[in-house]
C-alpha cells in the first residue's frame, strides 16, 4: 500500500484532468481507479451505452466482509465549460492562494470527491461494521445521466446501499430536500419559404411562438395559484423557456423551431403531469399545423428528468451527520441533484458537502480550505460513527 493522499493532493489530480461535459471522463476515471488499486482497493469501471464515459463504483466491505447495505459517498465528475470567463489563473491547474483553492471544479464538485477519496486510508483502518461505496458518475452537468444509471449498476453489482451523502456544495449544511429537475426539448418543424408567400406556408417560429405562449402561462399558474412550501427560498414550482432558435434568414419563412424549456417541481407536483400537459398543448398546436401542411409537427422530448428529494423527518443519515457536526436545519434547495435518483430507490439520502453554489460555475471558481477541513472532520466523524471502537 502507499502513502496516504491528502485532501489537497487529490483535489488538485482530479482539477488537472479537464472533464467539461463535452469531452469525455474516461481519464479521470481511469486514474482514480489506478490512484485506489494502489491503496488496495478495486473499483468497477461502468461505461455508457456509446462507451465515451462511465460512471466509477468501489467499495470497501464491512471488517465482516460484508458488502450489504452501507454508506456511499457520490459525487459527479463533469464540470462545466470555462469559455468565455476571464479566470486570474489556469482553471485545470489548481492555484491554492488566500486561503482557497481555485480551479474549475473546486466547488463543484471534486472538492468534495478530493475529501471523499482521501478517507480511503482511514476507512481501510477501521473496523467497519457496514461496507462504505464510492460512486462517482458522468454528466450531470447536461442531464444528469450517469446518476441515472447508477442504480442499475448498484443492482448489476449486488449492492444495496442504506445511505447516501451527495456531496454537492452546501457549505456543510445538510439539505433534505429539493425540487425535481425536468429538461426539454421541444422541436417545432414547418413549411418554409420565400417570406413573400407567408399566407401558404407554416411558420415554426409562430407556432413555436404559441408554445413559449403556454409556458409562460404554466409559470403565472405556479407562481399565483401553487401548491406552495415555503421553506423554499422560490416556494413555487417554476418552469421557463432558457433557449430558442431557429430560421435561416430574415425573408425565409423558418422551416424549425428549437426550444429548451426547464421546469424544477416541489413535491406536492407531479412532473409526468406537468410533462403530460405540456404534450397535450403541443397536440393541439400541431394539429392547427398540419390543417395548413400535414407533415408539419411539433415534438416534445425529455433530455433529463430527475426525481426531487424529500428526506424522512425522522432521517438516520440526517441524525448521524448532525453528530458528525454537519448542520442540518431542515433547508431546502430549488436546484437540483443527482440526491433525487438514490431517494427514489428507497435510499436514505442528504445533499452535503464543501463550498457554496454561489461558488460553482464562475469565472475563479473555488472552494475554501476552511470548508475542505470542515468536510474532513464531519466524514471522519461519519465514517468513525460506522465503524467498531
Amino acid at each position: 500500500m502507499t502513502n496516504s493522499i491528502s485532501s489537497e493532493e487529490w483535489i488538485k489530480e482530479l482539477i488537472a484532468v479537464d472533464t467539461i461535459s463535452h469531452n469525455s471522463n474516461l481519464p479521470l476515471i481511469q486514474h482514480v481507479s489506478d490512484r485506489l488499486a494502489e491503496l488496495g482497493v478495486s473499483s468497477k469501471i461502468r461505461p455508457n451505452a456509446a462507451g465515451d464515459k462511465a460512471n466509477l463504483i468501489a467499495t470497501i466491505p464491512a471488517a465482516t466482509g460484508s458488502t450489504i447495505g452501507g454508506l456511499v459517498f457520490s459525487g459527479h465528475t463533469d464540470v462545466v465549460p470555462v469559455e468565455g470567463q476571464s479566470w486570474t489563473s489556469d482553471p485545470f491547474v489548481a492555484s491554492v492562494r488566500d486561503g482557497r483553492i481555485y480551479g474549475r471544479g473546486t466547488a463543484d464538485m471534486k472538492g468534495f470527491i478530493g475529501v471523499a477519496l482521501s478517507m480511503v486510508p482511514h476507512i481501510l483502518q477501521s473496523r467497519l461494521r457496514v461496507p462504505i461505496h464510492f460512486a462517482l458518475s458522468y454528466d450531470e452537468e447536461v442531464g444528469l445521466h450517469g446518476g441515472a444509471q447508477m442504480l442499475d449498476d448498484f443492482r448489476d453489482l449486488g449492492l444495496t446501499p442504506e445511505f447516501c451523502v451527495v456531496g454537492e456544495p452546501t457549505g456543510m449544511r445538510v439539505i433534505g430536500a429539493h425540487k425535481s429537475f425536468n429538461l426539454l426539448t421541444i422541436e417545432v418543424r414547418g413549411h418554409d419559404g420565400h417570406s413573400s408567400l407567408a399566407p401558404n406556408l407554416v411558420s415554426a417560429a409562430y407556432y413555436g411562438a404559441q408554445m413559449v405562449g403556454f409556458i409562460q402561462d404554466l409559470a403565472e399558474e405556479f407562481q399565483l395559484k401553487g401548491p406552495f412550501d415555503d421553506a423554499y427560498d422560490v416556494p413555487s414550482s417554476t418552469i421557463s423557456v432558457n433557449q430558442i432558435y431557429g430560421g435561416s434568414s430574415s425573408n425565409t419563412v423558418p422551416l424549425e423551431c428549437h426550444i429548451r424549456v426547464d421546469f424544477r417541481t416541489i413535491m406536492e407536483v407531479d412532473p409526468q403531469v406537468i410533462l403530460s400537459r405540456i404534450c397535450e398543448r403541443a397536440r393541439h398546436i400541431e394539429a392547427a399545423m398540419q390543417a395548413q401542411y400535414p407533415t408539419a409537427g411539433i415534438e416534445v422530448s425529455a433530455l433529463a428528468l430527475a426525481p426531487g428529494l424529500e428526506a424522512a423527518p425522522d432521517s438516520t443519515l440526517v441524525a448521524m451527520l448532525t453528530r458528525a457536526g454537519a448542520i442540518a436545519e431542515g433547508d431546502k434547495v430549488s436546484y437540483g441533484t443527482e440526491a433525487g435518483f438514490f431517494h427514489s430507490a428507497g435510499i436514505d439520502t442528504v445533499v452535503c458537502g464543501p463550498g457554496n453554489i454561489t461558488q460553482a460555475h464562475i469565472a475563479d471558481e473555488y472552494v475554501s480550505l476552511d470548508q475542505i477541513r470542515e468536510c474532513e472532520r464531519v466524514l471522519r466523524e461519519l465514517i468513525d460513527s460506522l465503524s467498531e471502537a
